[in-house]
């Protein structure tokens, strides 16, 4: 797979996982109000998983919410359980949150 680049495409609301030759590899997804971004959603395309795309990009996605001062709360449930084993982030993470209706 080389290298794999992580971009925010804050137009499109995620980031992008792409390979050396542009290929889109995989996305997380965003939200973001005010100070808090709630990340919706990762998916890895079927070629790529199980590959460690989905870390990277939930490693970006963490380091961009840090980097920024954000509070993050992780609806997305792959993000979620990324979280569970990396404690480093933990005092980013809102965990006690109500659904957006």
């Amino acid at each position: 797979m080389g290298v794999v680049k992580i971009t925010d495409v804050p137009e499109k609301d995620r980031f992008e996982a792409r390979d050396d030759d542009g290929t889109l590899l995989g996305v997380i997804t965003y939200q973001v109000t005010g100070n808090v971004i709630a990340y919706t959603h990762t998916k890895v395309e079927p070629d790529h998983e199980h590959q460690g795309v989905g870390g990277e990009l939930a490693r970006a996605a963490m380091e961009d919410a840090k980097a920024k001062g954000r509070l993050v709360v992780p609806i997305c449930p792959f993000l979620s359980a990324w979280l569970d084993d990396h404690h480093d982030y933990d005092q980013l993470v809102a965990r006690q949150h109500r659904r957006v209706k």
